[in-house]
């Protein structure tokens, strides 16, 4: 089953985020990991952003530096349609806050949060939302 909106996801050298999102979906497009890289990364259609919290629980680290740049840029903020939210749960109230900050500053709505590469459930659940959020 194809989804049926695209899924652009940051995924750090650990690589956990892009693994929930290989199991996702085979056509995830990534966020180049240099904030420099993607200043000139343009994504030219709707999509819902998935990315993890960095900082351990402060709030000014929190998104990672190439999602900012990615969002500064209005072609992509325009597009963004949702958020998944990838973490660790050991890090309390703070667990997913990169995720709660973008869909407040933008207004979209949070469509998950994933501990780390989330369970089976989680992929089954996440791409039911998909479909009754952006479906047909």
């Amino acid at each position: 089953m194809s989804l049926p909106i695209t899924i652009v996801y940051f995924s750090n050298y650990s690589e956990n985020t892009k693994r929930f999102v290989e199991r996702l979906t085979s056509a995830g497009v990534r966020i180049p990991t240099k904030p420099s890289d993607a200043r000139d990364f343009v994504v030219g259609s709707e999509y819902v952003l998935v990315f993890p919290t960095y900082g351990g629980g402060s709030e000014s680290p929190a998104i990672p530096k190439s999602v900012k740049v990615f969002l500064n840029n209005p072609a992509n903020r325009d597009l963004l349609r949702g958020v998944i939210g990838t973490g660790n749960t050991n890090f309390g109230e703070h667990y997913c806050k990169a995720a709660d900050m973008v869909c407040e500053k933008t207004g979209v709505p949070l469509i998950a949060r994933v501990e780390i590469m989330g369970t089976p459930e989680d992929i089954v659940t996440i791409k039911e939302r998909l479909e009754l959020l952006y479906g047909n």
